[in-house]
């Protein structure tokens, strides 16, 4: 049974190499195969291609204006998370204000895992990786 699961994983990777196979924390439901961790954030990893993932079309998320950003976040992580949202190139800035994001949920159980951007490029935050 292994051998042939090890088969079906390389057939759908097509030879690329992944930093790790993603699982809802909830149910443990298989949601990617191929993914790319997070250069800063380890726990956080980017997708293109995904399995029993459902995004919810209804549903915008934005991020928070600046002065949203101050009231709401603790001071220290606040001013840590403006330094370095300040320290972008303006038009970086700009485009990162106006993205628009759909969440996206495990198809089994409904919970939420991950947002899709506008590049249909899918961010998994809650899931738990498998190493192999």
């Amino acid at each position: 049974m292994d051998d042939k699961d090890e088969t079906w994983v390389l057939c759908k990777r097509q030879g690329r190499k992944s930093d790790a196979l993603l699982s809802c924390p909830v149910c443990f439901t298989t949601l990617c195969i191929d993914c790319q961790r997070h250069e800063i954030y380890v726990t956080q990893y980017r997708a293109m291609f995904v399995l029993n993932c459902k995004v919810v079309e209804n549903q915008r998320l934005r991020r928070p204006a600046e002065s949203m950003r101050q009231k709401n976040y603790c001071k220290k992580r606040s001013n840590r998370y403006n330094r370095n949202y300040n320290s972008l190139p303006e038009a970086a800035n700009e485009k990162l204000r106006d993205e628009v994001l759909k969440p996206v949920c495990c198809s089994v159980c409904e919970t939420e895992v991950a947002v899709l951007d506008e590049n249909e490029i899918y961010h998994f935050f809650n899931v738990m990786p498998s190493y192999a």
